[in-house]
């Protein structure tokens, strides 16, 4: 099944790399967002000089930020580590502050879809939301042993969590992409550019 996810995943401009661990995960992200371009707060007007006001809200941050929201204290206090030492911001709550200007967002994955390689996300977090939505990068974690053959096997899964009361849940197939404009394919128009799955042992 890991064969069959990496397939589909990587036929949709999926980019999936086995990992090991959660700390390589972190790793790879953080060399990531150290080799990409700075996202940059891009506003209608910023081609034209306005104002000294205008003008700050145009300027490129003043470093790179990964939002990375619902980790556990001991995960977050690793990729914080991790950041930090690289000169990265780490964001983990009230994602809404920094909407123009994330590089990576990073999410775990309950489960992976082999068939389509598909990401399930599900959670009532609006952070969670933000953070797979604003990005320029999606970096997603997800475990082996949580990749499915299909929809059918998750049925329960899913079907207990909104028993619960989630009212979240999401299906990330790929990268952004929309073909609207004249049928040519474009990638990020309304979500990240990239999307990096990373698969764990555990």
């Amino acid at each position: 099944m890991i064969t069959q996810f990496r397939s589909a995943a990587e036929n949709v401009s999926a980019v999936v790399t086995e990992v090991g661990t959660m700390a390589d995960a972190f790793t790879y992200i953080v060399d990531l967002c150290v080799d990409k371009d700075a996202c940059q707060i891009l506003a209608p007007g910023c081609e034209t000089p306005l104002s000294d006001r205008a003008d700050k809200v145009c300027r490129e941050k003043d470093q790179k930020l990964i939002a990375a929201p619902l980790l556990d204290a001991d995960a977050a206090g690793q990729l914080n580590d991790l950041c930090g030492n690289r000169g990265i911001c780490l964001v983990r709550e009230d994602l809404r502050r920094y909407v123009s200007g994330i590089d990576i967002g990073v999410t775990l994955a309950d489960f992976g879809v082999a068939e389509t390689g598909t990401l399930v996300l599900a959670s009532g977090s609006e952070d969670l939301r933000l953070a797979t939505m604003v990005c320029e990068i999606h970096a997603a974690i997800l475990p082996k042993s949580r990749i499915r053959a299909d929809l059918f096997e998750i049925e329960q899964d899913l079907a207990a969590d909104m028993a619960t009361g989630t009212d979240y849940c999401a299906f990330i197939t790929g990268a952004s992409r929309t073909a609207d404009i004249e049928r040519v394919l474009a990638l990020g128009v309304h979500g990240p550019l990239e999307l990096h799955i990373l698969l764990t042992e555990a």
